[in-house]
């Protein structure tokens, strides 16, 4: 986030003004509650701090566009949006992107469709319609083409960590698996053992006594214990 916005600029095209990682100045005098805003004296912005940066980032986009509550690789689309072009637009853009009515909050409408989305397709599709609204700009033909890398850098960033966290979820469930299959297996031939008590017929397991399956899981479940407590 930092490396697109960079440190203090004051660049006579920019309304913005003297910014400094992505703080106006207006912004900045706001959350110091200055006011008016040009009391704030641009050697301010240019002194600010990350810690207060983070701070602002923080109160004024992440938490209005519930990027919390985003799927990894959307939080990060939509808070660099949000940053660059204000919460209540890049958020509209995301529900334009997903079908659902463009009010500008994140409610359970929004969030359930965030559910059933493609999050790839969805990445992609809110990057063009951010790329489209920035190329609509009349000042693109200034800033335009750093806009374009950031862009892209964003759509990058926010499809890499999609995939990371599939990755991660899949080993984690392998995993999980892995430590309990055992147990699944020994619970398993319990049901079965305990069915064949009971008179249910399991044609699969024929030839295995009820008594016969109840005790090979049990030593199945010990042996498991066993090898772990050895491990330990």
């Amino acid at each position: 986030m930092l490396r697109h916005e960079g440190g203090y600029v004051d660049h006579p095209s920019d309304p913005g003004g003297a910014t400094n990682m992505g703080i106006t100045r207006k912004t900045l005098a706001r959350w110091r509650k200055i006011s008016p805003w040009t009391d704030l004296p641009k050697s301010s912005v240019a002194s600010l701090k990350r810690d207060e940066a983070a701070l602002i980032y923080r109160a004024n986009y992440w938490n209005p566009s519930r990027a919390g509550d985003m799927p990894v690789g959307v939080d990060l689309a939509l808070f660099d949006f949000a940053v660059n072009s204000g919460p209540d637009r890049a958020v509209r853009t995301l529900q334009t992107a997903l079908g659902v009515a463009a009010d500008g909050e994140v409610g359970p409408v929004t969030l359930a469709a965030l559910r059933g989305a493609g999050l790839a397709r969805l990445v992609n599709d809110f990057c063009d319609r951010r790329l489209a609204f920035l190329k609509g700009l009349s000042t693109f033909a200034v800033f335009g083409r750093g806009w374009t890398r950031r862009v892209a850098d964003i759509r990058a960033a926010a499809l890499a960590d999609l995939k990371t966290s599939s990755s991660t979820q899949r080993r984690v469930i392998m995993t999980m698996l892995s430590g309990y299959r055992t147990y699944i297996v020994a619970a398993f031939m319990i049901v079965a053992g305990l069915a064949q008590v009971l008179g249910v017929e399991l044609p699969t397991l024929d030839g295995g006594s009820a008594g016969s399956l109840i005790l090979e899981a049990l030593a199945i479940i010990f042996l498991r214990k066993g090898l772990k407590g050895d491990a330990a």
